[in-house]
């Protein structure tokens, strides 16, 4: 006959591993699914694993990198922002309209030449202007994020489209397309730029009293004001701050493919909340997020992309997929804040 004493304490031990595997898996489990992909879409292809592929991954997902840095503080903050990919437009053919070379047939300011650093700073006050008009929306007037940012979505797209008369605007300085398309030392631009970027981020979400704040907020924003915390200040900041990025995705991006287009950045803030979801950042409870998980989240539809691109797999099929794991990211953190509670 069994000891019921033993019994108890292999039950108990179990359990108590068991709880260890879950908390583990809670805290790395986007990183072994990452690895995961990894590993399966190296067997799927072996192209896959060629550094020139590796280095076009990273360099495809750096713009919804940046984008999904500026987002995952918003959505930390219990807020939400759609306005992103009309932003990067926005800022786009702004930094575009600034930066055509001298030698232009059409240039879109005839005989104004400016320096290299005028179009860079262009894009990311675009971007700040309009997070600052979100965040005054959101914070000021009590708009519900979706519908504040969704306006602004809208109508920053009409001004895109306003700006230029619908027309791209190309023949842009070399110094600006290095953005886009040059390299450092074989490491191309937007790849330092992002890694950059990311790096000041973490510090800023993790070691200021900005970042502490705006997870105060998110976590229980009454809770925040009662301890003395202006909550309306701070969310008007990290609307700002993710217009910053945005701004500075649209510049990445016009410099990239050599054009300003008012039409850039369509779906793109899907794939930043998509990125921000899939690394662990909840939708459903504010106050939890991270950098690292945005990164590898973005890193995941990267791949993922990559992988469906060298199996040609039909990009409708694509759209159809990402959407599932959209859903089944939102589905995982519901069931993780439940079994919390």
């Amino acid at each position: 006959m069994a000891n019921p004493g033993v019994a108890a304490a292999n039950k108990a031990g179990a359990g108590q591993q068991a709880q260890m595997l879950s908390s583990i898996f809670s805290k790395y489990g986007i990183f072994l699914i990452f690895i995961a992909m990894v590993v399966g879409a190296s067997i799927l292809s072996p192209a896959f694993l060629s550094s020139i592929n590796l280095i076009n991954i990273v360099r495809q997902m750096s713009i919804v990198g940046l984008i999904a840095l500026g987002v995952t503080g918003v959505i930390v903050s219990a807020g939400i922002d759609l306005s992103s990919g009309s932003v990067v437009g926005l800022a786009a053919v702004v930094a575009a309209s600034l930066a055509q070379s001298s030698d232009s047939s059409a240039p879109f300011y005839p005989g104004l030449h400016l320096p290299f650093i005028v179009p860079v700073l262009a894009a990311c006050l675009v971007g700040a202007l309009v997070g600052l008009i979100n965040g005054g929306l959101v914070a000021k007037t009590r708009i519900p994020p979706f519908i504040a940012t969704l306006g602004t979505y809208t109508s920053i797209r009409g001004l895109a489209l306003l700006y230029t008369g619908g027309r791209p605007i190309s023949d842009l300085t070399d110094a600006y397309d290095f953005i886009g398309q040059g390299d450092v030392l074989g490491v191309p631009v937007p790849i330092i730029i992002l890694v950059v970027m990311a790096l000041i981020t973490h510090v800023l979400y993790a070691h200021t009293k900005f970042g502490k704040y705006i997870y105060a907020i998110g976590g229980n924003e009454q809770a925040a004001r009662v301890s003395g915390i202006d909550a309306a200040r701070y969310k008007m900041l990290i609307y700002v701050y993710a217009g910053f990025l945005a701004g500075l995705a649209g510049l990445v991006v016009s410099a990239r493919i050599g054009s300003g287009q008012p039409g850039l950045g369509v779906g793109y803030e899907l794939d930043a909340i998509a990125a921000a979801v899939i690394g662990g950042t909840s939708l459903s409870a504010g106050g939890i997020g991270t950098v690292a998980g945005t990164i590898v989240g973005a890193l995941i539809i990267g791949v993922l992309n990559n992988i469906l691109d060298l199996m040609n797999v039909s990009a409708y099929w694509q759209q159809i997929i990402k959407g599932c794991i959209i859903v089944g990211a939102v589905i995982i953190d519901q069931l993780k804040q439940r079994g919390g509670k």
